[in-house]
């Protein structure tokens, strides 16, 4: 077995010499206030207040008054969160980055969550949400979804978003699934390249006016809470943290990400804004990485509050600082600078320690050109709001909207049939959005996307007014929480179903956003299933729309149905991409980014190690432990079918630097036009630790004509294949692996095992 020797970290983001030396000038010139204040992140509801209009305006004299005595660094957050016109987001800026300028010298630098789209402009542009994008397998997609954001964004001079999340979504009970792209570490490795590169383009040192700084988040391990609920304990194993967990996060970091955002909660029972050996040991020293730590909304708090892991408010300060935090998002209190300047003049944190975080705040400042451009012009940025970005979030959600079943050939539906439109999703745009849209519940998205359609609108402009019918049933109780519901009598929806051809009962959830979206039932309501229920009673052919966050449970109603389409929460034109695709004008050709679990007890992934499934066990103490799953990860149907053939690799043995090229052939078999993502697996047939069933390795998205075939050749970097063992080390072993591509396997053998000293391969 052959191993290298302990290398120093490359740099990530190679050194721009000439900002470095502006960085250490201005460094240089700074005062303690005024490092600790560069430090300091705080809402823009500190700097103005409403008029009598409830229109908020920055109040100068006030926010002269915060920016000379605490010399504050970053602003973040839409007023009163809820989104402004993008002509109130030009003069925020231009008032803020004056007073700034003018007290400190230095650019204020601006962080919004643009987590899909213009979440917070009221006339920008909204695309569907990450697990949308997830569910396309286009890389091409997220990256100009990302560009358009970024673009969008820049208009209103703002140059940072906290996007992409890259959590892992691998426990369908959390309530931020939908922020994510799926379960799979490659897939979220994948979109968070393709998403750095759309948001910053392809120089981090030189970010252009067309471009902003990402933040991926939230590193590390939050995805996955013991109980289910947002910003609660994980545990996961440390093979498991460092293989798949860490992998997006490293991926965006390679691709340039200039900055990242911190777990809000602990993992193994370390809080990571506390855990050093995570902020700066795995982070920064091992990777090489300069950029900005920032932590989560208020969280060094939490350290004493909720931790306790500190005794006040200056000791969590202290080991946040001291792990390796470098900007502290402290939204309502900027006298923690006074605290941090104590702790530094005590020496408690080092001033070493508070030059580094400066210094890496600055670096992000001018990498975004902020000195020599703090603000931009609207009127200099055409496309804001335009054909070109509604094109693209219609294409994208498009793509995302997955065909889960078609029995008895309910899809298409053809025109002329008279259709029972029902359902608590069937005419709302809040469902549509789901969270960070407008607001950040999403509560008010009607009020701000009313020229959007609804589920209902969009059907009545694709089959005539005259032959929908909306009967909802159950609808959502705007005044109450995202799931509490109203009821109506099921008797009338029955009757309306008497003289409709054709039920299509929109179900699902209601906006929500993080903790407030926390539940204690996985199963979808009981009122949308029995509405199903008393429906199916009446014969007539069923469709299942799922508009929703994540997968809720619905094995009891699935039966009933004769199609389901998962259109989980498309944006503002998801209706159209919808209506077009129940139409057959196109088709199906997304796919699942996660696991469809059946029953709240299977809720494995699809990489689910075989010691997991255990089969029925003869003897005394006979049982079933086997797996059951709706429908499996990487599954979607389409009006068309594809056969694939002559899968071939380049080599049969290899060794740690080789590359495997596997090539298939794909066929449309069908007789409609169609995209296919082509999916590669691997699986190490023995291995030291237990191996995953299957992992994904690559993917790729085909567009066939009727009866084409396309090869199609995925490149597989043979270390790819290695895992971290039991000891913390990457290890490639020899031995035997499957490579697997739809019901085709071809094996492979690796002739010798390496083991790497570096932390990441």
């Amino acid at each position: 077995m052959a191993a290298c020797k302990i290398q120093a970290a490359v740099p990530v983001i190679k050194e721009d010499v000439k900002i470095e030396q502006k960085v250490n000038n201005t460094l240089n010139k700074m005062t303690i206030d005024e490092k600790v204040g560069q430090m300091m992140e705080v809402v823009v509801d500190l700097l103005g207040s409403n008029d009598k209009n409830g229109v908020f305006h920055i109040d100068l004299q006030k926010a002269d008054s915060i920016f000379n005595r605490y010399k504050i660094g970053s602003i973040l957050n839409a007023p009163n969160t809820i989104a402004p016109t993008a002509k109130l987001w030009e003069k925020y800026l231009s008032d803020i980055q004056k007073i700034s300028i003018k007290r400190i010298g230095i650019p204020c630098i601006y962080g919004l969550d643009q987590n899909h789209g213009s979440t917070y402009t009221q006339d920008g542009t909204l695309f569907p949400q990450n697990i949308n994008v997830a569910a396309t397998f286009n890389r091409d997609l997220a990256r100009r979804c990302a560009e358009a954001t970024a673009y969008e964004t820049r208009a209103i001079s703002i140059p940072w978003s906290y996007s992409p999340t890259v959590d892992l979504g691998r426990d369908p009970r959390w309530p931020r699934i939908w922020e994510n792209f799926g379960e799979d570490c490659f897939m979220n490795a994948e979109m968070a390249k393709a998403m750095v590169l759309g948001f910053q383009g392809n120089n981090p040192n030189n970010i252009d006016n067309h471009h902003i700084a990402v933040s991926l988040k939230h590193y590390l391990g939050y995805s996955v809470p013991w109980t289910g609920k947002d910003r609660t304990p994980a545990y996961i194993s440390p093979a498991d943290l460092r293989e798949k967990f860490f992998a997006p996060f490293l991926s965006g970091i390679n691709s340039g990400a200039l900055s990242i955002m911190v777990n809000s909660g602990s993992v193994n029972g370390m809080p990571v804004h506390a855990n050093h050996e995570l902020l700066t040991t795995w982070l920064k020293d091992q990777t090489g990485w300069d950029g900005v730590l920032v932590t989560d909304w208020a969280d060094i708090n939490n350290l004493y509050t909720r931790e306790m892991v500190a005794k006040d408010k200056k000791d969590a300060l202290r080991i946040a600082i001291n792990a390796g935090i470098d900007m502290i998002m402290e939204p309502y209190d900027p006298t923690t600078c006074d605290s941090l300047k104590e702790l530094v003049l005590d020496g408690s944190i080092s001033i070493d320690r508070i030059n580094d975080a400066v210094k890496r705040i600055l670096r992000m400042k001018y990498r975004l050109g902020l000195f020599d451009h703090p603000t931009q012009k609207l009127c200099d940025y055409p496309k804001f709001g335009g054909s070109e970005f509604a094109n693209l979030s219609l294409e994208g959600a498009t793509e995302s909207i997955v065909l889960l079943k078609n029995d008895k050939s309910i899809l298409p539906l053809k025109k002329g049939q008279r259709i029972l439109l029902t359902g608590p999703n069937a005419n709302q745009m809040r469902c549509l959005d789901g969270g960070w849209s407008y607001t950040w519940q999403g509560n008010l998205t009607d009020k701000f996307a009313g020229k959007y359609n609804t589920i209902y609108e969009a059907f009545c402009n694709k089959y005539g007014k005259e032959n929908v019918k909306l009967c909802q049933g159950v609808t959502y109780n705007e005044q109450g929480k995202y799931y509490d519901e109203n009821v109506s009598d099921f008797e009338t929806v029955v009757n309306a179903a008497a003289s409709a051809d054709v039920i299509v009962a929109c179900l699902g959830e209601n906006s929500y956003t993080e903790t407030p979206g926390n539940l204690t039932d996985l199963t979808l309501s009981l009122n949308q299933r029995n509405l199903v229920k008393k429906l199916a009673e009446t014969g007539k052919p069923i469709l299942l729309i799922l508009n929703e966050g994540r997968p809720r449970i619905i094995s009891d109603i699935v039966p009933l149905a004769d199609g389901v389409v998962d259109i989980m929460l498309p944006g503002n034109y998801g209706a159209d991409a919808l209506v077009n695709l129940l139409s057959g004008e196109r088709n199906f050709s997304g796919k699942l980014p996660y696991t469809y679990p059946s029953e709240i007890n299977s809720l494995a992934n699809y990489d689910f190690k075989k010691s997991q499934e255990v089969a029925t066990m003869e003897g005394a103490y006979d049982y079933n432990a086997k797996i059951t799953q709706q429908w499996p990860f990487g599954y979607g149907k389409s009006y068309t079918e594809y056969k694939y053939s002559n899968l071939r690799i380049n080599k049969t043995h290899f060794l740690k630097d080789d590359t495997i090229d596997v090539s298939v052939d794909v066929t449309n078999i069908g007789d409609k036009l169609g995209k296919e993502s082509v999916l590669l697996y691997s699986s190490d047939l023995i291995a030291s630790m237990t191996p995953d069933g299957r992992r994904l390795r690559g993917f790729e998205k085909v567009e066939l004509q009727p009866g084409e075939t396309k090869t199609v050749t995925i490149s597989l970097s043979a270390n790819d294949l290695a895992f971290v063992g039991y000891d913390g080390k990457w290890i490639l072993e020899e031995g035997d692996f499957n490579l697997m591509i739809d019901n085709l396997t071809a094996k492979i053998t690796c002739d010798a095992t390496y083991k790497w000293d570096s932390a990441n391969k």
